[in-house]
């Protein structure tokens, strides 16, 4: 058999524990914290660009974009969510894939879900899937797949698309990999767009195309089976000879499913997941010595050179291009003590203390005990030398939520998706739609979730 009917055997065969409470729970909280994002995301202008581009029209048999009260074909609902889930880049992120596991897959599947009447469980099931086959395909390619310059949260993560897909539609192993196959031929994404929409653009395109291909391969539609694995296929023209093993596929598939372990990073800023530790580190140091940029000499931002590479922005201009430059996300921590999503506007990102500081006062460079082939990339140090001659270090091993051994704060959460609702969900309604995601397992229909934030969402959001 081929590769592409290895995993498809998988992802058809696969037996969950809906009893599981690690997997409901991981799961629930994925989910939640992705909708809330997405919800806060439908403002943004990545996701004015697409449905406008679309031409969407309502359509009274279609399925929900959520924070609008319109409804748009499966298809083009997957696009436009999918842009907004990954819009402000405040998604989640797991540490084998290197990238955001849940914004490719959940768009699609909630789509195809409330067009098909599927069950809460029956999405997580898919899910569960889903983000296990992603992990599987960066076993094969991490990372120099992502060193090479690709975007594995979309170029992976549209097989995680399929994934789920399948499994939700049930298609048998045969249409499968064929879906699989599929997929090698429309994943795309590359780094060098990082800082502009384009990027979250790549999340709308990959949602959409994993549900294209699950839909074509269900229809019909012919494709090689040794699309990942063969002469001029996947691996080998993403990665290049050499740079990759594919006997790593199904290694350690199940046991346990990536979702409990190493689970899922929920995010505590929206912005690059790559600059969140030093973050911890300059908020830290302020706490501490309750520092004022003014009492600053110098700033020195210490990251794993893997994370480095695409936040070393020493001079931003624009809000988005912000989140992905460690010297700006340290700057305006060490002003305010916090991130927020307020600082990414272009007028905040420019103010003149801001700029001042970008210019002069602060450099980012490869941690110099740093090492290739360490597992732990997550890490950062600040070294900050103060006007009054004081030198302050801090090193944070990883950023807080990244893992179990750094845990969320209690109701960081929750404080998070009522952060993301504000403006979008009408306030009375939004404790309850949380509920209704905590326990999202027991929805006997998707569609009446769509019809709660449908009905919740504040006209002209």
């Amino acid at each position: 058999m081929s590769l592409c009917h290895d995993l498809a055997d998988r992802i058809v065969n696969s037996k969950i524990d809906s009893s599981d409470h690690k997997i409901i729970e991981s799961s629930n909280s994925a989910i939640l914290d992705t909708i809330g994002v997405t919800l806060i995301g439908s403002k943004s202008e990545a996701t004015r660009s697409v449905i406008t581009a679309l031409d969407a029209k309502n359509l009274s048999d279609g399925v929900l974009i959520y924070g609008k009260k319109l409804k748009v074909s499966p298809l083009d609902a997957a696009m436009i969510n999918g842009t907004s889930s990954h819009a402000l880049d405040f998604d989640d992120c797991n540490n084998t894939m290197g990238g955001h596991p849940t914004v490719p897959i959940l768009a699609g599947l909630l789509a195809n879900g409330e067009s098909l009447h599927a069950s809460g469980q029956d999405l997580i099931e898919a899910y569960v899937i889903g983000v296990e086959t992603i992990c599987a395909m960066a076993k094969v390619l991490n990372f120099h797949h992502y060193e090479k310059g690709w975007h594995p949260t979309t170029t992976l993560g549209i097989f995680g698309a399929v994934a789920a897909n399948a499994r939700l539609q049930r298609l048998d192993v045969e249409k499968t990999a064929t879906a699989i196959a599929i997929a090698a031929s429309m994943a795309a994404g590359i780094k060098a767009n990082f800082g502009t929409f384009t990027k979250p653009f790549h999340v709308g395109q990959c949602t959409k195309n994993g549900l294209l291909a699950v839909r074509t391969a269900d229809a019909g539609l012919t494709a090689s089976p040794v699309a990942l694995e063969g002469q001029q296929g996947f691996f080998e023209v993403y990665n290049g000879e050499g740079n990759y093993d594919a006997t790593r596929l199904l290694e350690g598939w199940g046991a346990p499913f990536e979702i409990v372990d190493p689970g899922i990073a929920v995010k505590l800023y929206p912005c690059c997941g790559s600059t969140h530790p030093a973050v911890d580190a300059a908020i830290a140091l302020k706490r501490e010595h309750n520092l004022q940029l003014s009492d600053i000499e110098s700033v020195l931002s210490w990251t794993h050179p893997r994370r480095l590479k695409h936040t070393n922005r020493p001079r931003v201009y624009t809000g988005f291009d912000g989140k992905f430059s460690v010297q700006y996300v340290v700057s305006r921590a060490l002003q305010n003590g916090k991130i927020s999503l307020s600082d990414f506007n272009d007028d905040t990102v420019n103010k003149p203390e801001i700029q001042k500081f970008l210019e002069s006062r602060i450099k980012a460079e490869s941690h110099p005990k740093s090492k290739p082939n360490e597992k732990n990339v997550y890490y950062a140090e600040l070294s900050i030398t103060t006007k009054e001659g004081k030198h302050l270090q801090k090193f944070v091993d990883a950023p807080v939520g990244r893992d179990k051994d750094h845990p969320l704060p209690e109701n960081a959460l929750l404080n998070k998706f009522y952060d993301c609702c504000d403006g979008v969900i009408a306030p009375e309604k939004q404790s309850i739609l949380a509920k209704k995601l905590q326990n999202f397992q027991d929805l006997s229909d998707i569609q009446h979730l769509s019809e709660f934030i449908e009905n919740a969402t504040i006209t002209g959001s």
